[in-house]
Parts: C-alpha cells; structure tokens; sequence
C-alpha cells in the first residue's frame, strides 16, 4: 500500500488530484483541519478537502481521509463526529506536525510529550465515529527526543486506532535527513495494528531500504512524490521505465488551472514555483523552468509561459483502481 501524506501549503486537494491521476497511491490524507474550540461548520470541513463533494474520492478514484489537528478530546470528538456525517474515507489524527505555530497552541507533534492525552483523544473520536469508520493517526518519534515514542505507540493502538503511520523523526530533528527507520521498526514490533512507514522516500531505492529496515511493506510518500509524480508507480514496478519530463510537463499547465479556480492571483505563481522547486531534484526540465519563472510573479506572465505546454504531447498515466486517463481527459 502506497499513501499520499498531506503537506500543509503545498499537497492541496489541486496537488492531490494531480498526483493521483498519474497513479501508484492507495490513499491520501487532507492538510489537517485544526480544530480549537467549537464544532466547526460544514464549509470549513469541505474547504479543505472538497473531496468530501464527491464520496471522499479525488477525481481518480482515490480514497481520501480527513485529518483532525487538536489537543482536546471533547472538542475533537464533537468535529469528528461533524465530519463523519459527510461520510469520510477515515478519520485521521495529527501528532506529527513541527510547525512552531501549531506546537506554540498544544497541537501535532508537541502531544507526544503527553502520552495520556494522546490517548484520550484516540479513545474520543474512535468513540464519536461509526464503528465502521477507520480511524488513523500520524505521530513522530517523539517532540524533542524518542524517549516516549514506544509509550505513544501503544496509547494510539490501544486506544483503538485501526492504523498508525510514523515518521521516522521527532519534532527537533524536522526535516533533515536521514530518517531513522530502524526506530519505526521497533514501533511495528511493539503494537498490533499496521504501521505505515514514512520520510526520507525519494526514490525506489529509498523506499526498498525503508522496507527492509522498518519491516513496513506498506509506505507513506511526501515530499519525494512531488518531486516525482511517476514514484508510486515506480515503486510498484520498478521494471517499468520512469516517468520523465515530458510527461510531467503538461501536469503544470493542468495544475495551474486548477489552482486559479481557488488561489488568489498573487499567490499563484508562488506555488507552482514551490512544486518546480522541489521537482528540480529529479528533472533537468524542472530547473530550467523554475530558473525562468523565479522572478515572475504576475500570474497572466506565467499562465502565458505554461500555455507553451499545452502543445506537449498527452501521456497517459495509469491508476490501479481506474482505466487509464489522459491528460487531455482531466476535467475540473
């Protein structure tokens, strides 16, 4: 199983969507819904994941889950239960998020130093939800070190999740490599329920290690996929070729209309820049174009650039659970 992690600012429903029409990913998870006092409205709810429109489903046919970020058990049992009744894939819950903002007001990875309260907030919401409806979560090794990660394993599990994912790094450690595996490994052999492995996934290689070195055949993939939309397809069939940059390219300009459906004009140019940004790790086309658009920011300027692409030739991607979709086919 292959799953699309959620990044705040960046892997939107507009990104998940895309990446999900090139195929490989059992599931994605929302952006968190961060949830302080009150039982938020609908709107809220499906502004974030307007999947929740059409069956919890992106336009592909690709599961989605509902991420939950908060600190009280009450609060996020009454929001779970909201969210429920727009028929989720899941319910996911955020102990994972570094962001200084969010830890400053109790939230994501700072609640790993508090056990307990982790597992009230699992038992709540496992409570506020149909039986039937999964509910996951998605921890790090710990806040500031992992002296506590085994401890909050089992307090999700016994709680009654139904799935954990792990990243392979506390909160202090943030982004910088390496991930360390070996710690999800000792995760997995500590609780009953499935453990999904994530960080440090660029390439097929990557993920292979991963496998091998935390036991989780199953795989969370972040910022390695938006740098490579054809990774999940590639982990399942590392035989067949790669997906190159001539097939990525028309993905821009498909991106780029949908992101002008919900983006303000002057915050368009700067993420698709922040998906080239990351692309320029795998494609030697991505740095070029990210080279001419970085002093752009005037969104008709850079519709004007990607319309050069519309006359790149259609690939077509491959979805397991779907027939195939052209690029020419996406429809927003």
């Amino acid at each position: 199983m292959i799953l699309l992690a959620p990044m705040e600012g960046l892997l939107d429903f507009s990104l998940r969507d895309v990446l999900t029409r090139v195929g490989g990913i059992d599931r994605c998870v929302s952006e968190f819904i961060r949830v302080t006092d009150r039982v938020l409205p609908d709107r809220v709810f499906t502004r974030v994941m307007p999947e929740l429109l059409s069956g919890s489903l992106t336009p592909a046919g690709v599961p989605v889950r509902a991420q939950l970020l908060g600190s009280d058990p009450a609060v996020l049992a009454d929001n779970a239960a909201a969210l429920a009744r727009l028929h989720p894939a899941g319910i996911d819950l955020n102990f994972g998020c570094p962001a200084k903002t969010v830890n400053r007001h109790r939230g994501g990875a700072v609640l790993l130093d508090e056990p307990e309260l982790v597992h009230a907030i699992v038992v709540a919401v496992r409570r506020a939800v149909p039986a039937a409806m999964p509910v996951s979560a998605k921890m790090r090794l710990g806040n500031q070190d992992d002296s506590r990660m085994l401890e909050c394993a089992h307090a999700i599990a016994s709680a009654g999740a139904d799935e954990l994912v792990v990243h392979g790094r506390t909160k202090l450690q943030g982004y910088r490599p390496p991930a360390y595996w070996e710690q999800i490994a000792l995760i997995r052999e500590a609780v009953t329920i499935p453990v999904i492995a994530n960080g440090e996934i660029w390439t097929v290689d990557d993920a292979l290690r991963c496998r091998e070195v935390s036991g989780c055949h199953a795989l969370m993939l972040g910022r390695g996929i938006v740098a490579d939309p054809g990774l999940a397809l590639a982990i399942r069939s590392p035989q067949q070729p790669s997906v190159e940059w001539p097939t990525v390219l028309p993905l821009l300009a498909v991106y780029w209309r949908c992101i002008a459906r919900h983006v303000e004009p002057r915050h368009r140019a700067g993420r698709l820049k922040q998906w080239l940004n990351l692309m320029r790790r795998r494609f030697a086309g991505a740095q070029a174009l990210y080279d001419t658009v970085r002093a752009i920011n005037d969104s008709v300027a850079v519709e004007q650039l990607l319309s050069a692409t519309a006359a790149a030739p259609a690939h077509h991607f491959h979805q397991a659970s779907s027939p195939p979709i052209s690029v020419s086919e996406m429809t927003w």
